[in-house]
């Protein structure tokens, strides 16, 4: 027979306190209502819990076997509510970020592995994706881009210095294939391209000088979708890659590549983390989100 659980924790406070007065003062009733309800108990279950004296009260022995049944039950209770509580204080859920894998290794990775070993109730989900996704309609609480590609009507902050994008080629290749003087010069070399996914297109190499941009279409035998894999392939000698200067600078130093159109290098706003203006669902983004921004301040 399933009792009210109310009646029961009136049962148990009353036999902790082992006083009437006291056990109504602590559950917030009148002393006739907690008696009113310990005998309806009693009536239910058709047995005597309580025996009542002009100065205390103390459990019968049904009381007793009723009060052991009930006892570590309600303190598993309070026990998970309080863990429970504990969350409110120790952010927790699932964040899901769009971004590309240059951004996400120079300087996601390194920001948040430091955050999720602080909270380990937070999980990340890292999507790497040059088709500049709509967070909103393919539920993403973060997205992140260069400055110039944020979408409207979002908060947005700087989590990277500017960048800059560099074509380089292997010295060897360069050796075999001819120098790259000119723009123009491109269309005759063997060029690495990426992958835009939702053109449906090949990303164009953009140059600028002197105030001057331009848009090159270059064709080659390779196409990825990684930015690594186009690094990894121009250090192998199959043509020209268009990259991250930071990214070739430690290879340019040791001579593994060569820059190749210096002067026609163009630079972006840096990369910017953005989200939606509306109240996040996830208590996990706000940490994620001063994680990144914080990182920003050591670039």
């Amino acid at each position: 027979m399933r009792e009210n659980l109310n009646d029961l924790f009136a049962l148990l406070t009353v036999a902790r306190e082992r006083n009437f007065t006291r056990a109504a003062a602590q559950l917030g009733i009148s002393q006739s209502a907690l008696s009113r309800t310990i005998s309806a108990l009693e009536t239910r279950m058709g047995l005597r819990l309580l025996t009542r004296t002009t100065r205390s009260v103390s459990p019968t022995e049904a009381g007793r076997r009723v009060l052991a049944a009930i006892t570590p039950r309600f303190e598993e209770i309070d026990a998970e509510l309080e863990a429970l509580s504990d969350l409110r204080d120790r952010p927790t859920g699932t964040v899901r970020i769009t971004t590309t894998d240059y951004a996400t290794q120079a300087y996601v990775w390194p920001r948040l592995k430091l955050l999720l070993h602080e909270y380990p109730d937070i999980r990340v989900e890292l999507i790497n994706d040059y088709g500049l996704a709509n967070i909103v309609e393919q539920s993403y609480d973060i997205g992140i881009r260069l400055g110039d590609q944020v979408e409207k009507d979002m908060i947005a902050a700087r989590i990277s210095p500017d960048l800059t994008m560099a074509i380089v080629g292997a010295p060897h290749y360069l050796a075999a294939n001819g120098p790259c003087v000119t723009p123009q010069d491109l269309t005759h070399h063997n060029c690495i391209n990426l992958r835009l996914p939702t053109r449906d297109s090949l990303m164009p190499w953009e140059l600028s000088k002197g105030g001057r941009d331009l848009q090159v279409r270059v064709d080659g035998q390779w196409v990825f979708n990684s930015t690594y894999q186009m690094l990894e392939a121009a250090l192998e000698g199959f043509g020209l890659a268009y990259v991250p200067f930071d990214l070739a600078k430690p290879h340019v130093e040791t001579g593994q590549l060569a820059w190749v159109l210096e002067e026609w290098f163009p630079t972006y706003p840096g990369y910017h983390l953005f989200y939606p203006s509306r109240r996040q669902t996830s208590q996990a983004v706000a940490p994620v989100v001063q994680a990144l921004k914080a990182g920003s301040s050591a670039t």
